[in-house]
């Protein structure tokens, strides 16, 4: 499906679900601000791979968005001590940013992470099971608790993969608002992608070819085809496939007598997830072809899966998000990591350091998928980003609230005139 948008274009037509306002219920909230400007630049490490200029760690820089879907204008100015937020719940993972405006950017002032597993069995059941939905209320109950410590001004919570294809993930949504206050917005796979643009394309290498940024997720895969833009890139076509680390491992789990056990077995699954997720990446292939072809194509992925293998590529004995955020790594090294992954036993992989035993299982289905996308993108360097979604609404709030003052106070100026 072509997208001729920008990714900060305000978009509804696609919604699957009702129309609702991703804020967390009984706040009182107001409005956020500001963005950044230039493209980072790129240097070379010890080890051979690109490291692109940034900010410090809890730094996140903004750039320009226009007005996110369900906020309402504005009635008061921002102000740099009022804090907003970005909550992403998806298939395997709850993650919530907590920033306030400095300056013309914004700094992180809290944060929180947890697997949670909603997706679990949803690809063979359809169904959100109890299990699941508990831990995400857990964790969507600390959220909650944070914003009301935080005093949070205006909040957006969305909601991926999981609850758009689950049968009971309405009742779900409704759930959660009314055990923890919280509203999640069910998004549209559209508004997933531009979202994920919006939060992660600064770290894009240099360059004025096209250039593909992706999201592995737990439910599913975004691609997004993107050319240079005067402040953003500029969205050319975009493809989701419902394919993500969780519900490609669930579908491939199959019975030994299917897949012997051991590495032939192992090599024999991954082969399968391979084939499934190239087959569906297939009509975006075919559209994008011709890009592809280009001498200056570019690549950046923003996922668990992306920056698990370039902690394994930097052999960092934890992981470091200043080390891997921006990182740009050789593709063929993370083919290599894949491959080796790949014939690995779950309790080989759950010792390496940056995997543990929560990754160790889904990784292999990560990287199934990064493959295929190397395969119909073959960029020779690939742009690792730790941000995307959350830092996509929260540029989405504070262009929003930019663009509301400005309008604000052209409106000012003309009573004036008229007075």
């Amino acid at each position: 499906m072509a997208d001729p948008l920008p990714p900060d274009e305000n978009r509804n037509a696609d919604r699957k679900r009702g129309d609702r306002s991703g804020k967390v219920a009984d706040f009182r909230y107001k409005r956020p601000s500001q963005q950044v400007r230039g493209r980072p630049k790129s240097r070379q490490t010890k080890n051979g791979e690109a490291r692109v200029s940034q900010p410090a760690r809890r730094d996140t820089h903004c750039d320009g968005a226009s007005k996110p879907a369900h906020q309402s204008a504005p009635r008061h100015g921002p102000k740099g001590n009022e804090a907003y937020a970005a909550l992403d719940l998806g298939t395997n993972n709850c993650r919530l940013l907590i920033a306030r405006p400095s300056g013309r950017d914004f700094t992180v002032i809290d944060a929180f992470s947890r697997v949670v597993k909603l997706g679990e069995d949803l690809a063979t059941t359809g169904r959100l099971s109890d299990e699941a939905m508990d831990r995400a209320v857990g964790a969507l109950a600390i959220c909650a608790e944070k914003l009301r410590r935080r005093k949070v001004r205006l909040a957006r919570s969305v909601a991926t993969e999981a609850c758009r294809r689950a049968v009971n993930g309405e009742a779900f949504i409704e759930r959660v608002r009314r055990e923890t206050g919280i509203v999640l917005d069910i998004i549209s796979a559209e508004e997933e992608a531009r979202l994920a643009v919006l939060g992660c394309h600064i770290l894009l290498e240099e360059g004025d070819g096209p250039a593909v940024i992706f999201d592995i997720g737990g439910g599913s895969t975004e691609l997004v085809l993107v050319e240079a833009g005067e402040k953003i890139p500029r969205i050319i076509d975009w493809q989701s496939v419902p394919w993500g680390v969780v519900s490609l491992t669930d579908t491939v789990r199959r019975p030994d007598a299917v897949f012997r056990p051991g590495p032939e077995g192992r090599l024999a699954r991954y082969r399968e997830m391979r084939r499934l997720v190239t087959e569906s990446f297939a009509p975006f292939a075919e559209r994008v072809s011709k890009a592809a072809a280009s001498d200056d194509i570019r690549l950046l992925g923003t996922s668990g899966t992306v920056t698990t293998l370039a902690s394994l590529h930097l052999e960092l004995p934890h992981y470091d998000r200043k080390a891997v955020d921006g990182l740009i790594v050789p593709s063929e090294a993370m083919r290599t990591i894949s491959t080796r992954l790949s014939g690995m036993s779950p309790a080989e992989r759950s010792k390496l350091p940056c995997i543990g035993q929560d990754r160790a299982d889904l990784v292999v289905a990560g990287c199934a998928i990064l493959e295929s996308i190397l395969d119909l993108w073959p960029a020779q360097r690939l742009g690792v980003a730790d941000r995307g979604i959350r830092e996509g609404i929260l540029r989405s709030l504070m262009a929003s609230e930019r663009q509301s003052e400005r309008s604000l106070q052209a409106l000012h100026e003309l009573r004036a005139r008229g007075a």
